[in-house]
């Protein structure tokens, strides 16, 4: 059975959200978020990384690369296009723009406003990030227009790794009414019953 290292409100979520999604079995081992300023790969995790899933030998960190690999190995080609299909180069765009793209700034506006008492001497750079973190979402507005998920009529795993993005960037108040169709489409992913039971873990 797949085992994974959870904490609320890091991206372990986005990891069970997904098994919850494609009904599969799990544990939760469940450990405190250790925050820090200073030091990093302290989790108590095996990786000293959250999320961590361990799959029989298989132990690896990465909250995209966990989800392509129970993907690959569960998903039965659920919630993902194909190889080879139209579909799979967006599908695999969004995956990673959740992440490498969109979520970056947050991370850094995160780590300076809560995990550092001097955010004061930082305030052009969190200005900065908010603003990049703006940039990325008024592109994201502009592709996702009125289609219902990421790839249009069809929820994916891309859904699940943008829809964390976007609850931490309402948080942190970087998505706002500026970005109606986002907004609208973070109100549909926190319908779904799958993500409900998972933030009713916390």
């Amino acid at each position: 059975m797949l085992k994974l290292w959870y904490a609320p409100r890091t991206r372990a979520v986005r990891i069970v959200w997904l098994l919850e999604e494609l009904g599969l079995p799990y544990t939760l081992e469940r450990v405190e978020f250790a925050p820090t300023s200073s030091e990093f790969f302290i989790q108590k995790t095996p990786f000293g990384k959250l999320p961590t899933l361990e799959d029989g030998e298989v132990l690896m960190c990465e909250s995209g690369a966990i989800i392509e690999y129970i993907l690959e190995r569960y998903g039965a080609g659920r919630l993902a296009p194909p190889i080879g299909s139209p579909k799979r180069a967006a599908f695999l765009q969004w995956l990673h723009f959740a992440e490498s793209t969109a979520f970056p700034p947050l991370g850094i506006v995160v780590w300076l406003t809560r995990y550092r008492g001097d955010s004061a001497q930082y305030e052009t750079v969190i200005a900065d990030s908010r603003k990049r973190a703006a940039s990325g979402f008024e592109f994201l507005e502009r592709e996702l227009g009125q289609k219902a998920w990421l790839l249009g009529d069809e929820f994916s795993a891309a859904d699940v790794m943008m829809g964390f993005t976007l609850v931490a960037a309402r948080l942190l108040g970087v998505l706002d009414e500026r970005f109606p169709a986002l907004l609208a489409y973070l109100g549909r992913l926190q319908a779904r019953p799958a993500l409900q039971r998972t933030l009713a873990i916390d």
